[in-house]
């Protein structure tokens, strides 16, 4: 399987007929949803901050991981540090207002906020997320 897949990947068509069944049997709806990445120092400043972007409705969803460690260059000297990430979901149309959401909100000098989109996923899903950002408060 590893050996088809690498050579599925090299073809102009990544699904060719001989493997119908990695071919999507409908298309996934668009969708203007992102995922936000950032990561804070402790558990209850994420809870603080998702709570605070919920209310103003820049987000349908926060997720927490706690555990996570960082390293990183930061002020000349190397950081190890435990941190917990938080993943946001909400649409493109609200991250410059959650651009400015973060400088007021979160605790880091310099937050981690890195957007990816979003290609495809349940359509109810996504008409949810849309749905709970579409009247946002800023």
């Amino acid at each position: 399987m590893d050996t088809f897949v690498v050579a599925c990947l090299t073809r102009p068509d990544p699904c060719p007929q001989s493997a119908p069944n990695l071919r999507p049997q409908t298309p996934l709806p668009l969708t203007d949803a992102i995922v936000v990445f950032t990561t804070v120092a402790s558990e209850d400043e994420a809870v603080a901050l998702v709570r605070a972007l919920l209310e103003r409705r820049l987000i349908a969803c926060g997720t927490l991981f706690p555990g996570a460690r960082s390293l990183y260059r930061w002020q000349g000297k190397l950081a190890d540090e435990r941190e917990i990430v938080v993943m946001l979901k909400t649409r493109s149309a609200q991250l410059d207002a959650l651009q400015s959401a973060f400088r007021n909100l979160h605790p880091y000098k310099v937050p981690e906020l890195l957007a990816l989109s979003v290609v495809g996923g349940l359509e109810k899903y996504l008409e949810w997320i849309s749905n709970e950002t579409t009247l946002a408060l800023t």
